[in-house]
């Protein structure tokens, strides 16, 4: 999800058509959001009070401790005011089951009764019919519990340790995508996950990684016509045996974010990301021409009739990376529908990745969105 770069959710067409919903022709406030030199951890974790639009986003690959199947995760929370005056919250949740294609969401926005303060650690709730959807923790610890509304039999509790430690983009935890926007960002990209998840009636304890996105500030950008696409990426590498041979069982983690921003009224388009590696301060700042992400297939949505990219290519000279990014499943459209005759699609899922990095054979998981992919 991120501007993250990515424009999470199409939250900004939501607020855009949540604001013409009110009656204001105005673009909407950003006058309260708060820019420091650098993120301040650990109380940007909490809620930024009045801000325009700002997230807790948890996306990963998790697996059945005892079968070995594999479910992906999406789970976010975001909070936004237009006016200074009145929050908003949105929850979106969804489950991928690649053994049975299989893909579940559910998600409400409200208007809340009134105006949310910072406080730590983070507590955030919303409630769907007789279903509760929680957020709890701080820095990396966080316990996740949902049950869809839409789809029972449809579950999480979860609850998450770091891994690897804090990822500030760009060195200080504010993302600048060209003179379009800046706002804050940070991640905990590689997050150990433990918990239960129950999918189609059926419990299944498991275990893998989560990837974090902490964003605020993101109001900046307004305009419909905009889309992003948003890339991140849980690799493992064999670690090499005194031999020279890949080790069966010793790995090395690393992590990559880029994005790609398009502005279609303009044709304009921005791109970046951050790379992460295995050791400790081994970050690298991705720019433009650092990295190129090659579409190599496409998929037509049966729902929206909207055509998704469905396979990448993406190679990293600097780091000597070439990656295919596959869809576990195709259709992991979300279509939300937010007001009588008003619907808006995207496209969020889970994805493998396979490749090589310093012409060794790499592996690893990704979540990938898209947005605003219409006329």
């Amino acid at each position: 999800m991120s501007y993250s770069g990515s424009m999470k959710n199409l939250l900004l067409a939501t607020v855009l058509l949540l604001f013409t919903a009110s009656g204001c022709a105005l673009k909407p406030t950003n006058k309260f959001d708060v820019f420091t030199e650098r993120a301040q951890l650990p109380q940007e974790e909490s809620v930024h009070k009045q801000n325009s639009l700002e997230w807790w986003y948890f996306t990963g690959h998790l697996r059945d401790v005892k079968t070995g199947e594999q479910f992906g995760v999406e789970y976010v929370f975001f909070h936004f005011n237009l006016n200074g005056k009145r929050d908003w919250q949105m929850v979106n949740f969804a489950l991928t089951d690649p053994q049975a294609k299989q893909f579940r969401y559910d998600y409400k926005v409200q208007r809340l009764p009134q105006l949310l303060e910072p406080q730590l650690p983070i507590r955030l709730s919303t409630q769907k019919k007789d279903q509760l959807w929680t957020l709890d923790g701080q820095t990396g610890e966080y316990v996740l519990q949902g049950r869809m509304a839409a789809h029972p039999g449809y579950a999480i509790n979860l609850r998450t340790t770091p891994h690897k430690g804090l990822l500030l983009h760009s060195g200080t935890g504010y993302e600048n995508y060209g003179d379009v926007a800046k706002a804050g960002y940070y991640s905990y990209p590689r997050m150990s996950t433990q918990g239960t998840i129950e999918v189609d009636g059926k419990m299944h304890e498991v275990e893998g990684y989560l990837w974090y996105d902490r964003q605020w500030n993101c109001n900046s950008v307004t305009n419909k016509g905009i889309g992003w696409d948003w890339f991140s990426l849980q690799l493992d590498e064999p670690l090499l045996t005194e031999s020279g041979q890949p080790s069966p069982t010793a790995v090395e983690h690393h992590e990559i974010m880029t994005y790609q921003l398009f502005d279609r009224n303009s044709d304009r388009s921005v791109s970046g990301g951050t790379y992460n590696g295995a050791e400790r301060g081994n970050v690298a700042d991705l720019k433009a021409d650092d990295f190129q992400l090659e579409v190599q297939e496409y998929w037509t949505s049966p729902h929206s009739k909207l055509p998704y990219p469905s396979k990448w290519r993406l190679r990293i000279p600097s780091q000597e990376y070439d990656l295919t990014i596959t869809p576990l499943v195709a259709d992991q459209e979300l279509t939300l529908k937010l007001f009588a005759g008003i619907k808006m699609h995207y496209w969020e899922g889970m994805c493998r990745v396979e490749g090589t990095h310093h012409g060794r054979p790499v592996s690893g998981n990704s979540y990938v969105e898209l947005t605003n992919r219409g006329k």
